[in-house]
C-alpha cells in the first residue's frame, strides 16, 4: 500500500502543478499587487495622507489598476467609496487629482512649459472623512490592461458591472480590515449606466451568500447619465430656460417635434428645421459648464496634442441632438490636460506610482474605444429595484451642466413615484445658497449644485464638499 501511495504522489503531483500551470495560463492573471505610495514627484516632502496603488486581476485576462486613499478621519470606521469616472474610459486619476481626491496638479498661469507641475492639497477632499477607490474601468482606461488583448474582447456596460463587482469582493478580500465599513458605489456623468447595476450585482450576491459579504449601504451619483429620452430630450427645455433660445423656438420645437428631439422622422422637416436653428443658437455654448468661455483657438490651428485629446475626450460621446456637435472644453480645460498627461506618463512619476512597464503605450486621459458596446439603454429600472431593497442614495447636479441637465434627471426621480419626505428647498454653504434638494421615502436624496458644472466639485469644491460631509454622516443638506 505504501509502494503504491508513493507511485500516486510520484505521478499526481506534477500533474496538479501542470494543471494549475495551465488554469494560470489560460487566466493570464498577474498576482494581485499593491504598493504605498509615499512620495510623488512635485510635491514637497512625503504625502500627508495614505495612497496606496495596485492591480487586482478580474475575469480572464483584465488587470484592473485602482488608487486608494484613506480616510484622514477615521479610517476604520468611515465609509469606503468605490469611485468610477465616466466616460465610459476617462481614467479615475482626474477625480482624484481634479474632483474629490486630495492632490491638486498647478497648473502654470502662463501655460504648460514642458517641466513636471507642483502638487498641492485639496482642502475640500471628500478623503477627509472616507476612504476612497479609485478605479481604471474598463480594461485601457488608466493604467487598466488586458493580459490576452484579443479582437474578440469588447468593453461593454455588462463587462464593467461585472468587472467592477468582481474587482470590489477581491480588493475587499485583500483588505478584509475594511470590510465592516459602510460601502457606497460612486461615480459621475456616463458613470450613472453603470453604478446602479454594480450595487445591485453586490446586493444579488451578498443574497447568495457569496464570499466576501460586503456591507454595502448605497451609491452616489453626479450628473448621472440614465437614458437618452430622460437625459437628451431635457436640452431643449434646459436652453430655453437658460435664455439660450427663444421663446418662439422653444415653442415652434416643442409643437413641430411634439416633445422628441432624437428620434425625429424623416419626413418631419418642420422639426428638423427648428433642430437646425436650435443647433445654431447654442454652437458657441460651452455645454459642460454653459457660463464658461468656449475656446476661440481655430482647430486647423489648434496644437496637434490638444486636438487628438479633444478626439478622444468626446469622439463617441452622444451629440447633444440629431444636430448638435458633442461638447467642447475651453482653452484652460486644454492646457489642464496637456500638463496632466505629461505628468502621469514621466517616467519618474510613473516609478512612484509603481506603474507595470510596458503594458500601456501611453497614458491618456480617455480612452474612448469605438467598439465599446452600450448594452445598458436605461439605469432607470435599477434605480427602482434598488430603492425596494432599502439603498440610500445622493443624486446630485451641476445646475449650469446642458450635457445632462438637472431638468431631465429630475424627470426621471419623477418618474419613480416615490413619496417626498422634505419638499423643494434651498440648502446652504456660509450663508450661502449653495443649491436646492429634496428627499423621497426611499432614501433618495437630489440636490442640485449652484453654477455647478457637469463634474460639480471641479470648479464648486466647498459646496459639493459640504453636500457630500452632511449626506454621508446621515445630516440634512
Amino acid at each position: 500500500m505504501d509502494k503504491l501511495m508513493n507511485c500516486l504522489r510520484f505521478f499526481l503531483l506534477p500533474l496538479l502543478l501542470l494543471l494549475a500551470l495551465i488554469c494560470s495560463s489560460h487566466h493570464g492573471h498577474v498576482a494581485a499587487s499593491k504598493a504605498t505610495v509615499e512620495n510623488l514627484p512635485g510635491f514637497q516632502g512625503r504625502l500627508p495622507f495614505y495612497l496606496e496603488t495596485g492591480y487586482i486581476g478580474v475575469g480572464e485576462a483584465a488587470e484592473l489598476f485602482y488608487y486608494f486613499v484613506k480616510s484622514e478621519g477615521n479610517p476604520e470606521a468611515d465609509p469606503l467609496l468605490l469611485w468610477l469616472t465616466g466616460g465610459p474610459g476617462c481614467s479615475a486619476f482626474s477625480a482624484l487629482t481634479m474632483e474629490i481626491g486630495p492632490i491638486r496638479l498647478q497648473v502654470p498661469v502662463a501655460g504648460h512649459n514642458g517641466s513636471l507641475p507642483n502638487l498641492n492639497l485639496n482642502p475640500f477632499s471628500w478623503t477627509k472623512f472616507s476612504s476612497i477607490i479609485f478605479l481604471d474601468l474598463p480594461v485601457g482606461t488608466g493604467f487598466s490592461y488586458s493580459t490576452n488583448p484579443s479582437p474578440d474582447d469588447h468593453p461593454s456596460d455588462q463587462v464593467q458591472v461585472s468587472q467592477a463587482a468582481e474587482f470590489i469582493r477581491k480588493w475587499l478580500g485583500e483588505h478584509s480590515e475594511l470590510l465592516q465599513n459602510p460601502l457606497y458605489i460612486a461615480g459621475d456623468s456616463y458613470s450613472g449606466m453603470t453604478v446602479p447595476p454594480i450595487v445591485l450585482q453586490l446586493s444579488i450576491g451578498n443574497e447568495k451568500g457569496i464570499e466576501p459579504m460586503l456591507n454595502i449601504k448605497g451609491y452616489i451619483l453626479g450628473n448621472p447619465a440614465t437614458s437618452g429620452e430622460f437625459d437628451k430630450n431635457a436640452r431643449v427645455p434646459y436652453a430655453h430656460g437658460m435664455a439660450l433660445i427663444s421663446d418662439e423656438l422653444y415653442k415652434s420645437l416643442h409643437k413641430s417635434c411634439k416633445g422628441e428631439y432624437i428620434t425625429v422622422e424623416p419626413t418631419n422637416l418642420e422639426c428638423k428645421n427648428n433642430l437646425k436653428a436650435f443647433s445654431e443658437c447654442v454652437s458657441g455654448i460651452n455645454t459642460l459648464s454653459i457660463l464658461y468661455p468656449e475656446c476661440n483657438l481655430d482647430p486647423a490651428k489648434m496644437p496637434v496634442e490638444i486636438a487628438a485629446l479633444r478626439r478622444r475626450m468626446f469622439q463617441d460621446d452622444s451629440q447633444l441632438l440629431s444636430t448638435v456637435d458633442p461638447p467642447k472644453l475651453d482653452c484652460n480645460d486644454d492646457t489642464n490636460l496637456i500638463v496632466y498627461k505629461h505628468w502621469v506618463n514621466d517616467k519618474l512619476v510613473q516609478k512612484a506610482l509603481h506603474i507595470r512597464e510596458g503594458k500601456i503605450e501611453e497614458w491618456e486621459v480617455c480612452n474612448r474605444r469605438s467598439d465599446y458596446e452600450h448594452d445598458i439603454s436605461t439605469s432607470f429600472v435599477y434605480h427602482v429595484n434598488l430603492s425596494i431593497k432599502g439603498y440610500r442614495s445622493l443624486i446630485y447636479s451641476g445646475d449650469h451642466d446642458m450635457v445632462i441637465p438637472y431638468i431631465g434627471t429630475q424627470a426621471w426621480i419623477r418618474a419613480l413615484n416615490y413619496s417626498i419626505v422634505e419638499d423643494w428647498r434651498s440648502w446652504h454653504v456660509k450663508g450661502q445658497v449653495a443649491g436646492y434638494m429634496r428627499t423621497y421615502s426611499n432614501g433618495m436624496t437630489y440636490a442640485t449644485v449652484k453654477g455647478g458644472s457637469h463634474i460639480a466639485p471641479t470648479n464648486r469644491p466647498v459646496e459639493c464638499y459640504a453636500m457630500f460631509q452632511r449626506w454621508i454622516n446621515h445630516k440634512s443638506l
